[in-house]
């Protein structure tokens, strides 16, 4: 019952979104009111479309076809979403206008038809706008991840592991619109920068082992000398968790549950541990994360690496010892304006933090979720290097 009201609250927020822009840009073609049931039909239509491949897929029904209806129900999303948004902005400023109109220009007041003029050019050039930047934030989304260097000065690293290299993979999201195409990219990138370690932080897909296997597979070549390491995400856990892990242990990767792996280099050690997804007990409750667990009676003088999806496992694995975190999770906000919201429901929204004197680094995603967008925030692969800090 609380899943059919929540489902019900999405449909309204979802109805109100597409509604709103719907009856800020119609007045441009002065629609007549008598085709008002047909509009609200429509709007329930549109506000339909990104929800159905979701509730499709937690059914078990999972196609190809319905695979291209999601491609094209979240890109429709995303062109509402910054609409929505946009609108909102310039509503906001046209009753700034308008109230100081009334304060300040008594006397002169704007024609009325000047200011109907004024509203139906920015509604024009906010869909010309919305529609060009949904265009370019799909080619930008689609078009593959870039290679972000980042440089990490750990003071307690032995120097045998100075200029040490770690490929991140984060946010990947195989799933109803990213693809083995997508995948290849994403391995020949890896493959090109020939890191030492590669480190998967969660959400690396969307949906069934049964309907994505094929699509991963060539994942079973993504190798690195100490190892591939792979910590869950909530999207994991939203697709059946004990197959995906059964899935990436048999692609090769090591999987972190709670759990580390010591790595040697001329006798000197570094320790890469891995918690699970900071919310996984809602779900698995036996897979309550703890990053005190996954650094059992590691010595405190050892560098401690911690892979965790979220941002948000900070304050624990600070209190646990961790000299670095890697994450992901928060796709960099993906799009503007939903960096804000992103960055208030985080730790930290992307790049490099120190927290408390544990470094944190959050992988800005290498796929994308939901609209296939990405504007001003580049989908990445994180090589990171780790340096010898000198004091």
């Amino acid at each position: 019952m609380a899943n059919f009201f929540f489902l019900l609250f999405v449909i309204l927020i979802f109805f109100t979104l597409h509604g709103y822009v719907f009856f800020r840009f119609l007045p441009v073609f002065g629609v007549n009111s008598n085709f008002s049931w047909f509009i609200y039909f429509l709007i329930f239509i549109f506000s339909l479309l990104p929800i159905l491949p979701i509730i499709l897929a937690r059914m078990g029904w999972e196609n190809k076809l319905i695979d291209k209806f999601a491609l094209i129900s979240y890109t429709s999303f995303g062109f509402f979403a910054l609409s929505f948004m946009i609108f909102l902005f310039r509503d906001f400023f046209l009753q700034v206008f308008y109230f100081s109109e009334n304060l300040f220009l008594k006397d002169t007041p704007i024609d009325n038809s000047k200011r109907d003029f004024l509203v139906k050019i920015s509604s024009l050039a906010i869909i010309g706008s919305t529609g060009i930047s949904t265009a370019y934030g799909f080619h930008t989304s689609r078009k593959g991840p870039r290679v972000i260097k980042q440089d990490i000065f750990l003071s307690n690293l032995p120097r045998e592991f100075d200029n040490f290299t770690i490929a991140q993979i984060s946010d990947l999201h195989v799933g109803p619109t990213i693809k083995k195409p997508y995948v290849l990219n994403v391995l020949e990138i890896v493959s090109r920068i020939n890191p030492d370690a590669i480190a998967v932080t969660g959400d690396l897909i969307d949906g069934s082992v049964e309907h994505l296997r094929k699509e991963l597979e060539p994942f079973k070549d993504l190798t690195a000398p100490f190892g591939t390491f792979f910590v869950t995400g909530n999207h994991e856990y939203y697709s059946g968790v004990d197959k995906w892990l059964d899935e990436t242990d048999r692609l090769g990767m090591i999987n972190l549950i709670n759990t580390n792996q010591i790595i040697t280099k001329s006798e000197s050690k570094i320790i890469i541990a891995g918690v699970t997804d900071f919310r996984a007990d809602q779900i698995k409750k036996s897979h309550k994360s703890s990053p005190d667990l996954a650094l059992k009676n590691i010595p405190k003088d050892q560098t401690k690496i911690m892979l965790a999806h979220q941002p948000n496992s900070i304050y624990d694995v600070n209190k646990a010892g961790a000299d670095l975190q890697l994450s992901g999770h928060t796709h960099g906000g993906q799009f503007w304006p939903f960096t804000y919201p992103t960055s208030l429901a985080n730790a930290y929204l992307s790049g490099l933090h120190n927290h408390n004197g544990t470094q944190i680094y959050v992988n800005r995603g290498t796929g994308y979720w939901g609209p296939p967008l990405r504007l001003g925030v580049p989908a990445e692969i994180t090589l990171i290097r780790l340096k010898k800090k000198v004091s």
